[in-house]
């Protein structure tokens, strides 16, 4: 899912991505709004919300979501950077911006019901989720050659209505083409809205323990491709040593 790069890439590959990473993106999305009551998955508000600010003369809380905002780009940067250095064909180099998401998550499982009665305020806890958001979107966006990007739905959206005029103009295979991006742009969609209803549910009920769903959707994330490259030696080694002992055909 995260390993196959550039020819080796499919559609199905994009679209398992889609899917999961989308459906993250939606958990984080209601359940940061409702334990913080701020947006915790993209920039496009709190830009809105600085120039408020801004005109307003409120200089701290204007200080405070800029910081969000760069936060977010530093996720993008770190996620960039590693993934720069170490190669996107390194075995584990897309496992490091995951690991330090599910760690953030965590962060807000554990310690985000008391930031009202810790040193951590929920502006730091906001700020964290929009750090590991950035890391998401750009390392999402680096492994599916930009195809696939699944914090925000602004941009999937816009897809979408390009992707349907084009469906209704185009004919045989360009129209077979456009339809599989139309088919992606929807899983992202419904599978970001699923996480982000299933996370609201949750988190009425749980509070922010909660945030373990997303963190389990990405240890999957990690599991599936480890899992599938040991199944898959298992089977080569099998099939070896079966031809082997069977030798060569008389």
């Amino acid at each position: 899912m995260l390993r196959h790069l550039g020819p080796k890439r499919t559609y199905e590959h994009n679209l398992r991505l889609a899917s999961l990473l989308g459906m993250t993106a939606g958990f984080v999305n209601a359940e940061g709004y409702l334990g913080f009551n701020i947006l915790t998955t993209n920039v496009t508000g709190h830009a809105a919300l600085f120039a408020e600010r801004i005109a307003f003369q409120d200089w701290g809380t204007a200080h405070i979501i800029a910081l969000w905002m760069m936060l977010f780009l530093a996720g993008a940067f770190i996620s960039g950077l590693i993934l720069s250095f170490m190669g996107l064909n390194q075995r584990y180099a897309c496992s490091i911006p995951i690991l330090i998401e599910i760690g953030v998550l965590l962060f807000s499982a554990f310690c985000g019901g008391s930031y009202d009665r810790t040193l951590f305020s929920k502006e730091l806890f906001a700020g964290s989720l929009l750090f590991a958001m950035g890391m998401q979107n750009s390392l999402v966006s680096m492994v599916s050659g930009s195809v696939v990007r699944t914090t925000h739905l602004t941009g999937t959206f816009t897809d979408l209505g390009i992707e349907l005029a084009q469906a209704l103009r185009n004919k045989g295979q360009e129209r077979k083409t456009v339809k599989l991006k139309i088919r992606l742009r929807l899983a992202i969609i419904f599978f970001f809205m699923a996480g982000a209803i299933t996370g609201a549910y949750l988190f009425k009920h749980f509070g922010f323990p909660s945030f373990f769903a997303p963190v389990a959707i990405l240890v999957s994330v990690l599991l599936y491709d480890l899992f599938r490259i040991r199944a898959k030696r298992y089977y080569n080694r099998t099939a070896s040593a079966v031809k082997r002992r069977i030798g060569p055909h008389p």
